[in-house]
């Protein structure tokens, strides 16, 4: 009797937070060898952006020769709607099975956003449950997670926290909910995360610092493993009397608590 065909493995493959921006910097310095490694033998890819996937393989291809040139890559973008709604619902509706056809018939796969982890704070949850469902190994590689890394830096609880997405635009809606995370990490200890579209970023820290107790304590990550990076935390009170310079147009993970 033949046996069954052993299915290929679908790698989560984290990228530089940097979005491609510091071209200078070489990926080793946020990425582990054998992460590079990893991404430079796989040829089949389902990812968030083709064209920041197609930059990132060609970081990749000077110190670690790529199995397939650039054009003979296989690229499946997520739908648009995984990306504005998200694909981490499962009654969202979007069946991620087929795009993981290659993996069924042996292939190694690769998982890939525009910066950081997959399917953390960013699309691919339902190709991993996809994965799962059709018995395809689900391998993690190591790499950067701009809310791991913010958490540790906030000086914040790393014991008890949520992650919340993105807070409303409208006005009120979002004060309210300022308002209900605040009282929250008060009453449970939990901090809480959350991130904002870069350009909103300075009407976010001003509805923060207008609403939040003076006894609350803030942070703010910015621009995580940049040469531009910086990193706040301090009390409400303190954010008042002296409100720190900095980069507001960079990619930003916002922490409260106590």
């Amino acid at each position: 009797m033949n046996s069954p065909a052993r299915s290929g493995t679908l790698y989560l493959v984290p990228t530089p937070l940097d979005f491609g921006c510091e071209t200078d910097l070489s990926l080793s310095a946020t990425l582990p060898e054998a992460t590079i490694a990893t991404a430079s033998r796989l040829t089949h890819w389902v990812t968030e952006n083709a064209k920041s996937t197609r930059a990132f393989l060609k970081r990749v291809n000077p110190t670690h020769a790529l199995a397939a040139p650039l054009q003979a890559q296989h690229i499946t973008e997520l739908p648009r709607q995984v990306h504005k709604k998200g694909d981490h619902d499962p009654a969202g509706g979007f069946d991620a099975r087929p795009l993981l056809a290659a993996a069924i018939q042996g292939e190694d796969m690769g998982l890939i956003s525009e910066a950081g982890m997959p399917a953390i704070a960013d699309p691919g949850a339902s190709v991993v449950r996809a994965a799962h469902a059709l018995g395809v190994p689900v391998v993690p590689l190591v790499g950067p997670v701009s809310l791991m890394l913010a958490l540790a830096a906030s000086g914040l609880n790393g014991q008890h926290f949520a992650f919340v997405g993105y807070l409303p635009q409208e006005a009120t809606a979002r004060a309210q909910r300022v308002r209900e995370l605040e009282a929250l990490a008060h009453k449970t200890g939990q901090t809480q995360l959350f991130i904002e579209t870069p350009y909103r970023n300075e009407g976010l820290m001003n509805t923060l610092i207008a609403i939040l107790q003076p006894r609350t304590r803030l942070a703010i990550c910015c621009g995580i493993t940049l040469s531009t990076g910086r990193v706040f935390s301090a009390a409400v009170a303190d954010w008042k009397r002296q409100p720190p310079a900095w980069p507001m147009d960079l990619p930003t993970v916002f922490l409260l608590g106590r």
